[in-house]
């Protein structure tokens, strides 16, 4: 089996894990997804608090499925490797264990893209173009790019997208919410690590909550939602741990340090 898709670790708790494929164009074949999926399981278990996902292909993030496999899958026909792949990979990025950033460096597409949307957080260069095209193919999305697209940026632009089939600019998904951080040409890897590495530097168990926080709040109802938050908020706070640590963050405040000056000034 070639290789397409390394782990890195720049520092503890930090995972870059990147997918180079340029036969292919960075097309998700099940071989290489499932090398990804493995990866991301491999961050976790290694202790990765953080993980950027990016890619080697100059001009490619992740595009959609390697369109042989899919079809060697529906026809009986050979494929690359396990389709189960491609849900694994969106298991390991969606995990409470791990915070994911997308560092996306060119166009996506299809399923691609869906794995960006899986992502936590979203990094993307200003040339970066953004593409559910299942409808021209005769297809329909699968992995989220409906679903879990529509609660990024709404239904009436998600519509338009997986109805037309035609991409978006980076600049569009980010005025529609759906990218946290627009950046220069070549630039989407350093940002994503370097928030990456300030990220693994919060306490663990606090960015484990709060992930599942996030995730649970996505499928229940507002009352339940705020039920499950306090009981999450009480699994943290109500223990020995917990009130050291708010002992340990009143004593700056006790010092006469400004909030500001302990954290942070507002992000613009």
């Amino acid at each position: 089996m070639t290789e397409r898709v390394r782990l890195e670790t720049p520092r503890e708790g930090v995972a870059l894990i990147t997918m180079t494929h340029p036969d292919l164009h960075n097309c998700g074949s099940f071989e290489a997804i499932s090398q990804l999926a493995d990866c991301i399981e491999q961050a976790r278990r290694e202790g990765a608090r953080t993980c950027v996902l990016a890619s080697g292909v100059e001009g490619h993030w992740l595009e959609h499925a390697w369109l042989p496999d899919l079809h060697g899958m529906v026809t009986g026909g050979p494929t690359s490797g396990d389709g189960s792949g491609w849900f694994r990979a969106i298991a390991g990025l969606t995990c409470e264990g791990l915070v994911t950033i997308a560092a996306i460096s060119g166009d996506c597409s299809g399923g691609g893209a869906e794995l960006g949307w899986a992502c936590d957080l979203r990094v993307a260069e200003e040339q970066a173009t953004f593409g559910q095209p299942e409808v021209q193919m005769g297809l329909a999305t699968g992995l989220g790019g409906t679903s879990r697209l529509m609660r990024l940026i709404g239904r009436t632009a998600t519509a338009e997208m997986v109805l037309d089939g035609a991409p978006f600019t980076a600049r569009r998904i980010y005025e529609l919410g759906g990218l946290n951080r627009i950046v220069p040409t070549g630039q989407a890897v350093d940002a994503a690590l370097a928030w990456a590495e300030r990220l693994a530097e919060r306490p663990a168990r606090s960015l484990a909550i709060l992930k599942k926080t996030l995730n649970d709040a996505e499928e229940l109802p507002l009352s339940e939602a705020l039920a499950n938050e306090q009981r999450l908020f009480q699994s943290l706070a109500l223990t020995p741990e917990g009130a050291q640590a708010m002992a340990a963050a009143q004593e700056p405040i006790d010092a006469g340090r400004t909030l500001r000056e302990i954290y942070g000034e507002p992000r613009k």
